[in-house]
């Protein structure tokens, strides 16, 4: 049976084209969570004032990939230490953000959040807020598959690419194609 994660961290192409390789992911949604417009469009979401955060929403098999590992996969692919930016996005939009869409979500973020903060994998403590449950809209079509639709331009270059190169390094054994 399919389950559902809700993960902000920072711009939604890195972390849309960081999950969808891993084997038990079945679909990943960019879109927007956790703020106060009903319907927000994502130059809405850019100014900074709404609330939300760019997510993504992870459709995955936990008999492939458990929702711990879609959270270490997350942990270490993207900084959890810096308050509402990642590298020179910056905004509340860009939080460290997981929307545990049930107490034993909750539960689970908060262990794995303990468990990567205590391995001292980052320099600094982890700032990732666990919020939610909250409602989640998809966002427009021309944010689906941004980085396979786009890869030479050059915040995908400068970017994304390396978020997904380090993915596919650090976790190549869970990769669909491994």
């Amino acid at each position: 049976m399919t389950q559902k994660a809700l993960l902000g961290a920072g711009c939604f192409w890195c972390v849309e084209a960081v999950f969808k390789d891993l084997r038990g992911v079945e679909a990943v949604l960019p879109g927007y969570a956790g703020g106060t417009l009903d319907t927000p469009s994502y130059e809405a979401v850019c100014t900074g004032r709404t609330g939300h955060a760019e997510v993504v929403e992870i459709r995955f098999d936990p008999q492939q990939i458990s929702y711990a590992d879609l959270l270490r996969v997350f942990f270490t692919t993207h900084d959890p230490t810096t308050r509402d930016r990642q590298g020179n996005d910056v905004g509340t939009q860009y939080r460290s953000v997981i929307f545990a869409l049930d107490d034993e979500q909750r539960r689970t973020a908060e262990a794995v959040r303990a468990e990567i903060d205590a391995e001292a994998i980052w320099p600094a403590p982890i700032v990732t807020t666990i919020e939610g449950p909250a409602h989640f809209w998809v966002a427009e079509d021309k944010h689906h598959d941004y980085f396979a639709l786009n890869p030479l331009t050059g915040y995908c270059q400068a970017v994304v690419a390396p978020k997904v190169a380090k993915a596919r390094k650090l976790f190549r054994d869970r990769l669909k194609t491994a």
